[in-house]
C-alpha cells in the first residue's frame, strides 16, 4: 500500500519524462549551451557501466554455482543462442522486407563523388579492425583481472561462467563462498538504486546534447529513412514479438509498461546498458529465475540485437537507393549474411551500431561505404530506437527461454506484469535471496 501513495514525482518514470522534455527545450532554444551539456549523460553512463561488470559477473556465478545442475546450464545456452540466430535473422528479413517496399531512398540521386567521407573515416577503419576471428579472439581476455577493467561484456561472461562452473564442482567446500557473493550481489544491486538517483540528470544531458548538437532540423532532412526505421522497429516489437510473447503466454504491451521506466532511461541516454542491471531485477521480480536471467540478458546485449539488425539492412539499401545503385536479391542475401555475423558483440552503447554498419557494407562492395555520409547526421536519433528495440528484445527473450524451461510460474508472471510493476514482497523476496 505504501508503494502505490508514492508521489508521482518520486517515479523514475516521471522523473526521467520531465528531464527528456527539458532536455529537448534546452537544446532546441539554447543549442550551443545543450551540446556543452554533453558530459551530464556521458558522466551517468560511465556510472552504470563501472557497476555493470560486478552485476554481471556476480548474477551469472551465484546462479550456476547455485543451480548445481550443469547439463541445464548447457541446455539453457543452447536454447538461448537459438533463439538468438532465429529472433536476428528474422530482424533483418524485416528490415530488407521494408525497405524494398518503401524505398527510402528512391529519388535523391546522390553523386557519392561529392560526399563528405571525412567524419566517416573514422568508423571504417574500426569496421575494418573488426573481423569474425578477432571478435571471437576478443571474448579471451588477456588475463583473468583484465576481464574485469577492460568494459567487454563477453569477456566478464566467460570468466563468470568459468567462475560458477568451478565453484559448482566444489560441493560443500564452495558454500561459504557462494554464500559471500551472495552478499556481496545484495551490496552492488543496492549501489544500483543509489546510481539510479542521477538517472535524470543523464537523461537530461544526452537529450540536450543530442538536440544541441545536430538540431531538430537535421530530422527533416532524412525524414523518410527515420520515420520507416521508427516504424519497422515499432511493428517489429508489436507484431513479431508480440507473437512470440503471445505463444509463450504473455503480453508484449504488458511487458512494455511493467518496463517502461527503464525504456524512457534507455531513449534518454541512447544507450539500453544504463538500464540492465534493472532489467535483469524487474525481470527476477517477474518470475524468471536467476540463472537464466544472469545468462540471457547479457550474452543478448551481444548477440540478440533486434534494433540494430534491422537499422543495418534499413540503413544499407537506403545508402543503395540514393546513390542508384541496383542491388539483385544475390547481392541482399549476402547483405544479410555479412549482417548476422558483424551484428554479434555490438553492444548497447551509441555508435557500435554505425561500425557495425560501416563493417557490413566493407564487405559487400556495390554498396559505396562513403554513402554512410548521408546518415551521419542523423545516426543518433537513430542510435536510440536502435536501443529501445534490442531493449524489449532481450526482455522477451529471457522470458521464453525460461517459459521454454519451464521454470518460470505464468500465473506470477502474469500478475507482476498486469501490475506494472513489481510489488514491495517480490523485491523483498529477491534481496533476501541474494543476501
Amino acid at each position: 500500500m505504501t508503494e502505490a501513495r508514492r508521489p508521482i514525482w518520486k517515479s523514475l518514470y516521471v522523473q526521467v519524462l520531465v528531464a527528456i522534455t527539458l532536455g529537448v527545450v534546452v537544446g532546441w532554444l539554447w543549442p550551443t549551451t545543450g551540446a556543452a551539456l554533453k558530459p551530464l549523460g556521458d558522466g551517468f553512463i560511465k556510472l552504470v557501466k563501472m557497476i555493470i561488470t560486478p552485476v554481471i559477473f556476480l548474477t551469472v556465478v551465484t546462479g550456476i554455482a547455485g543451480m548445481r545442475d550443469l547439463r541445464a546450464f548447457g541446455r539453457i545456452a543452447a536454447k538461448a543462442f537459438a533463439y538468438f540466430i532465429v529472433m536476428s535473422t528474422l530482424a533483418l528479413v524485416v528490415g530488407l522486407a521494408v525497405a524494398n517496399l518503401v524505398q527510402p531512398g528512391a529519388g535523391l540521386n546522390v553523386n557519392v563523388a561529392t560526399l563528405d567521407t571525412g567524419k566517416v573515416a573514422s568508423y571504417v577503419t574500426k569496421a575494418h579492425e573488426t573481423t569474425v576471428t578477432g571478435f571471437v579472439l576478443n571474448i579471451i581476455p588477456d588475463t583473468l583481472v583484465s576481464a574485469f577493467t577492460s568494459g567487454e561484456i563477453l569477456q566478464v561472461l566467460l570468466v563468470a561462467i568459468l567462475f560458477g562452473i568451478a565453484l559448482a564442482t566444489m560441493g560443500e567446500r564452495g558454500e561459504r563462498l557462494l554464500g559471500a557473493l551472495r552478499t556481496l550481489t545484495a551490496v552492488v544491486f543496492r549501489i544500483v538504486r543509489i546510481l539510479m538517483y542521477a538517472a535524470p540528470i543523464g537523461a537530461f544531458g544526452a537529450m540536450a546534447f543530442t538536440i544541441g548538437q545536430y538540431g531538430i532540423g537535421t530530422l527533416v532532412n532524412l525524414a523518410q529513412l527515420i520515420v520507416t526505421f521508427y516504424a519497422t522497429s515499432l511493428l517489429f516489437v508489436l507484431v513479431i514479438l508480440g507473437s512470440v510473447a503471445w505463444f509463450a503466454g504473455f503480453s508484449i504491451l504488458a511487458l512494455i509498461r511493467y518496463i517502461k521506466d527503464e525504456l524512457l532511461l534507455v531513449l534518454g541516454t541512447s544507450s539500453s546498458e544504463s538500464a540492465m542491471p534493472l532489467l535483469m531485477e524487474k525481470l527476477e521480480a517477474a518470475g524468471c529465475p536467476k540463472p537464466i536471467v544472469g545468462l540471457v540478458v547479457p550474452t543478448g546485449y551481444s548477440f540478440n540485437l533486434d534494433g540494430t539488425n534491422i537499422y543495418m539492412s534499413l540503413a544499407a539499401l537506403f545508402i543503395a537507393q540514393a546513390c542508384n545503385v541496383h542491388l539483385s536479391l544475390g547481392d541482399q542475401l549476402l547483405l544479410m549474411a555479412v549482417a548476422v555475423l558483424s551484428s554479434k558483440g555490438a553492444a548497447g552503447v551509441t555508435g557500435s551500431g554505425f561500425i557495425v554498419l560501416a563493417a557490413t557494407l566493407s564487405v559487400v562492395p556495390s554498396i559505396p561505404v562513403a554513402g554512410m555520409a548521408l546518415i551521419l547526421g542523423v545516426d543518433r536519433f537513430m542510435s536510440e530506437c536502435r536501443s529501445l528495440t534490442n531493449f524489449v528484445g532481450n526482455a522477451v527473450a529471457t522470458i521464453v527461454v525460461a517459459r521454454w524451461e519451464g521454470a518460470v510460474d505464468m500465473v506470477r508472471l502474469r500478475r507482476v506484469l498486469a501490475s506494472g510493476e513489481p510489488s514491495a514482497e517480490e523485491i523483498e523476496r529477491i534481496q533476501l535471496q541474494r543476501g
